[in-house]
């Protein structure tokens, strides 16, 4: 990305040349440096800042834009019991750790109990916090979530974060560019989830490395909010730095109104620089990829990580099929792992565990499809399912619905709001050889209990899995 305005440029190079506080420079041997950016919103969890608050601590310094900064408490949160302390020592010490932090360093806390608790990436955008042309980071690789709103916004590492509570600024060289061009339309019963899981398995988790992914096109401008967060939220699995959709009068419903949206005046002059921000005619990408919305279906993991998916109508791969030696020796690991024969029908896959939530696909919009496909029907014999909201928010929005009551006719259990099962914290965890149909972000070794294995699903799969006891699609189920 170039700091030069004279040409066409992309979203993404709009937000970062904004935010530019000091150029680098090109140092003896012709290569620049990295430019220091300034950070709109800073957000803050109880995994990774205890190191970087510590280190404040020890140079006696504070934390220098507080108001800039918002803490929540939601890796380590119990999904049952809040009221009771925390049983797992290290969860309830990393929590506890947060707290006081938050009150030493004067930095605004939602605690477990809070009404706008939740999942960090989840709680930005429903509290207007989010908005496009940020710059946002947080001490989680999902971070890439709040790019949906336009916004350029990075997961960063312990040391950074700490950089960013101090000077609200980070040292970042600029990312290459890449357009994803979703042309056409996705047909009925194909959601965003399918869609990245498709973007992934076309392009490999490492086929974004280096660069920010914009989705582009006709089937992109079509999705809901929720469900553009879900495309960026799984930008990082495809190796990218960050995804961003370019802002819109879909973005601009979802923003009005929400308790840190602008207000009056400034809301027509934040909107007036909000339209400023999509890609010119004219710009050019560093690359681009092109998918057909029109050929998708419902899309499941069989393997070990994001990238090795299939069509749920498809069979499990034969690693003897696969041409690129390395590819062919991580699938037969994987199939090992996840104990499944080549030339099964994916529908044959039997499953003993759902899981919805996670910050990819647990917000309200993702819970009323669950709701709908479960609606009158019951979770199958043997199957355990775990609903848990993304926020609490998102959990009192569910139970005005009515979904609450939905989920537990079911026999569905239906819990607090948190990260839960989707990296396995507290009693949320798989046993060794569960399988779980998860719509979580990721199906690595181990990520939902040790031993267990994971497909990534989206909710309407999930929840017709549920019913089923097999990898389904609601249409399975007529």
């Amino acid at each position: 990305m170039s700091n030069s305005s004279s040409r066409p440029r992309t979203l993404a190079e709009k937000v970062w040349d904004d935010h530019v506080v000091v150029p680098g420079e090109a140092d003896a041997s012709g290569a620049r440096n990295p430019d220091l950016i300034y950070i709109d919103l800073h957000l803050v969890h109880e995994v990774t800042s205890p190191q970087a608050f510590e280190g404040l601590r020890l140079a006696g310094r504070p934390v220098r834009r507080t108001d800039l900064t918002i803490a929540t408490e939601d890796h380590n949160v119990p999904t049952i019991d809040i009221d009771k302390p925390i049983a797992d020592l290290t969860s309830r010490t990393q929590v506890e750790t947060l707290r006081r932090n938050c009150e030493e360093f004067g930095v605004r806390l939602y605690p477990m109990g809070d009404a706008d608790q939740g999942i960090v990436h989840v709680v930005g955008p429903q509290l207007g916090l989010t908005q496009p042309g940020m710059t946002v980071v947080c001490g989680d690789s999902h971070t890439s979530t709040h790019g949906a709103f336009g916004a350029l916004a990075m997961g960063i590492g312990t040391s950074e974060v700490e950089h960013v509570l101090a000077t609200q600024t980070l040292s970042l060289r600029p990312f290459k560019t890449m357009a994803i061009n979703v042309d056409g339309e996705l047909p009925p019963g194909v959601s965003s989830k399918d869609l990245i899981l498709a973007v992934i398995a076309q392009i490999g988790t490492g086929g974004g490395q280096g660069y920010v992914l914009e989705y582009r096109g006709p089937a992109i401008e079509k999705l809901s909010m929720e469900a553009r967060m879900t495309m960026c939220n799984m930008s990082i699995e495809a190796g990218a730095r960050a995804g961003m959709i370019a802002p819109d009068a879909i973005t601009y419903e979802f923003l009005k109104d929400r308790p840190h949206a602008p207000q009056g005046a400034e809301w027509d002059a934040a909107v007036a620089y909000w339209d400023s921000l999509r890609t010119d005619d004219g710009a050019v990408f560093d690359a681009e990829v092109h998918i057909d919305a029109a050929s998708l279906t419902p899309f499941v993991t069989w393997g070990t990580n994001p990238g090795q998916g299939a069509p749920l109508g498809s069979a499990v791969p034969d690693p003897a099929a696969i041409a690129d030696e390395t590819d062919a020796l991580a699938a037969r690991k994987a199939l090992e792992y996840m104990d499944l024969t080549p030339g099964t029908p994916l529908r044959d896959v039997e499953v003993n565990t759902v899981f919805v939530g996670s910050c990819t696909n647990g917000r309200i919009e993702d819970l009323r499809v669950v709701a709908d496909v479960l609606k009158g029907r019951k979770v199958s014999d043997g199957v355990r399912m775990m609903i848990v909201p993304g926020s609490m928010r998102v959990r009192a929005q569910a139970e005005t619905e009515g979904l609450g009551d939905i989920f537990t006719a079911a026999g569905a259990e239906w819990r607090l709001a948190g990260c839960s099962m989707c990296l396995g914290m507290n009693p949320d965890q798989l046993n060794p050889g569960d399988r779980c149909a998860s719509t979580s972000n990721r199906n690595f070794e181990g990520r939902q209990g040790k031993g267990g294995r994971t497909h990534l699903v989206s909710p309407a799969v999930a929840a017709a899995t549920a019913v089923r006891g097999k990898l389904s699609a609601p249409a399975d189920l007529a």
